[in-house]
């Protein structure tokens, strides 16, 4: 669907919505279908259904997934309006947002880059972590607008190309995700963590805070205090720690699992 084309629905569509989601027919026909009606009429759609039904719901299902947002971002439909400037994953991006749109919404929305995960919405899961001028930041707090002139990489600029980041590698090797949803926030924090290592940054595990060697030799329990604001439901906690200890002490770490044949 293009940027000003107002949604369209059939009439079949209009009905099922109609028999289905009446509470959200109003918004549809206005907005479009939105990534919660969709996972809605997912779950509707996998219980019983008329026929007829099953077959327009295997219709709207099936549209690309660009065509199921139909939000306008042209500069008139867009409040309290600011310009934007600022990279991402090297590349120099321009574009007007609301003043008050998150940065995690406007690389989500408008950039189009979903790697970075909307878990909480509140900063604490870490899901939307993103390195933000060498720091990490909680996307899903911060204000697209403060990021005027910064850099910002996404876990969509790790990998180098077709090589992947140290650190992903070590992830696949220990099986440091399993679902994966928190994984890109995950390996952003990790990342960020080696850096803070290497500058000599102290945590409140660090024996001796006042030490000013650098870099800072890192033990399991630094690694997992320094990235206990990334939770993980999978509990996939030894295995995250073990590929982060494997690529900041530069010696092999011995898997813990093994796949079966």
């Amino acid at each position: 669907m293009e940027e000003n084309e107002s949604p369209q629905l059939t009439k079949d569509e209009k009905k099922l919505f109609e028999d289905l989601m009446p509470e959200d027919l109003n918004e549809i026909l206005v907005h479009g279908v939105n990534r919660r009606h969709f996972l809605k009429l997912m779950t509707l759609a996998g219980g019983g259904m008329l026929a007829w039904q099953s077959a327009v719901a295997e219709q709207v299902l099936t549209r690309p997934f660009s065509a199921l947002t139909s939000s306008d971002f042209s500069p008139a439909n867009i409040e309290n309006g600011v310009n934007l400037s600022f990279k991402v994953n090297g590349a120099a991006k321009k574009l007007m947002v609301d003043s008050r749109m998150t940065l995690l919404d406007t690389l989500r929305e408008r950039l189009e880059l979903t790697g970075s995960k909307k878990g909480c919405d509140h900063g604490q899961c870490g899901a939307c972590t993103v390195i933000v001028d060498g720091r990490r930041v909680l996307s899903c707090l911060t204000l697209a607008a403060s990021c005027e002139g910064r850099s910002v990489k996404t876990i969509e600029g790790i990998a180098q190309g077709n090589e992947l980041h140290p650190i992903q590698s070590a992830f696949i090797k220990h099986d440091g995700f399993q679902c994966g949803f928190c994984t890109p926030g995950q390996i952003c924090s990790a990342v960020a963590v080696m850096d803070e290592a290497k500058n000599g940054e102290v945590s409140c595990v660090t024996e001796d805070v006042r030490q000013t060697a650098s870099p800072i030799k890192l033990s399991n329990e630094e690694i997992s205090e320094r990235m206990s604001g990334n939770l993980c439901r999978c509990g996939a906690y030894p295995n995250i720690v073990a590929a982060i200890q494997e690529v900041h002490s530069g010696k092999e770490v011995a898997q813990t699992w093994e796949f079966r044949g």
